[in-house]
């Protein structure tokens, strides 16, 4: 599977989630097997590049490659300025959201919005190329099957992008209206695929090894991509590509390795964030990893009133280790056939 001139490990990818897939957790994602990781959203909005919600997501510090950004806006001169600038910090791969659903996002006419606005779409796609064809930098696009039921036209637009220049588009198998309600359908996926040459790539509820599988095979796309799915259960990555290469289930992973990957996670997440943010923002991943665990909604409970990094930390190591005393592996969890709502994937 390659993205312009980068060849990448395996066809199962992370997908971009605004508030979730900052360096610290796409780290973990590609530790786990991830073979591509997509950053959260960055603004085109050049006044707000300083800020410091955007120079962390702009962050690539000892990230493996190849590093890709997601930008999102409404302006294509706006969106091509975005690209070069994230180009000049260190992004390898420039990747265009349209198919973020959240209203705060589409009232501005940004993210799946867009897709009303197809010759704007159009645009932006082909001023993204430009700006970035100087550099070698390929240029991704992820989108929804349309804005409406009604309005599906990712087959049309999917063409346009692909004549654009845009080296590989992921469709999420729902509309804008949709959000994340419903079941994703997969058959614009495959029109998808069979309209354009370039690698497409599958997304919406893929939540397990067999869901992985079956959806490559109605589809004919070239990779998956999870989201939501990996939120406390990164190892879906490695679970995933094993059972794709040998139709065989891996054991869940013991509990001693779960224990050592949350701790340094937490401890990248305060490096990135400082001791306030840090704290506060890691209690979602903390509450996604015990979720289905003996006594984790109480745990959650309580550490959502902890203040301090140490004693967080501190926390979720002993919480581990009792664990550990009665069980070797994390226990298997019933998937949900579409995970609950989050953040934009």
């Amino acid at each position: 599977m390659n993205i312009g001139p980068h060849s990448l490990a395996n066809n199962v990818f992370a997908a971009p989630m605004a508030g979730v897939t900052d360096r610290p957790f796409r780290q973990l994602c590609r530790a786990f097997g991830a073979g591509y990781a997509v950053s959260e959203m960055v603004t085109s909005r050049r006044e707000l590049w300083a800020s410091l919600k955007t120079s962390r997501r702009a962050d690539h510090t000892g990230e493996p490659g190849p590093v890709a950004v997601q930008i999102a806006g409404t302006d294509a001169a706006m969106m091509a300025e975005a690209a070069a600038y994230n180009v000049e910090r260190g992004a390898q791969i420039i990747d265009i959201n349209m198919g973020c659903p959240a209203k705060k996002v589409c009232n501005k006419w940004a993210g799946s919005a867009l897709m009303q606005d197809e010759p704007l779409a159009i645009a932006i796609a082909q001023a993204v190329v430009r700006a970035c064809e100087p550099h070698g930098v390929p240029v991704t696009l992820k989108m929804r099957t349309g804005w409406s039921s009604e309005h599906r036209n990712a087959v049309v637009l999917a063409r346009a992008f692909a004549d654009s220049g845009i080296a590989m588009l992921t469709v999420h198998g729902r509309t804008r209206e949709q959000g994340y309600r419903g079941e994703a359908e997969y058959e614009t996926v495959a029109a998808v695929k069979d309209a354009v040459g370039v690698p497409v790539v599958a997304n919406g509820d893929i939540n397990t090894p067999e869901r992985a599988r079956d959806v490559l095979r109605a589809t004919g796309a070239d990779a998956v991509m999870i989201g939501r799915a990996a939120q406390g259960r990164p190892w879906i990555f490695r679970e995933v590509t094993h059972f794709l290469a040998t139709g065989t289930h891996l054991a869940p992973p013991l509990v001693a390795e779960v224990r050592r990957a949350l701790l340094a996670h937490l401890e990248d997440h305060y490096a990135l964030y400082g001791e306030y943010t840090g704290v506060r923002s890691a209690r979602k991943h903390i509450g996604w990893y015990v979720k289905h665990l003996p006594g984790g909604a109480e745990f959650r409970d309580r550490m959502n009133l902890v203040e301090d990094s140490r004693a967080q930390h501190e926390g979720v190591a002993a919480f581990f280790d009792e664990l550990a005393g009665h069980t070797d592996r994390m226990p298997a969890v019933n998937v949900p056939a579409a995970p609950e709502h989050a953040e934009q994937e």
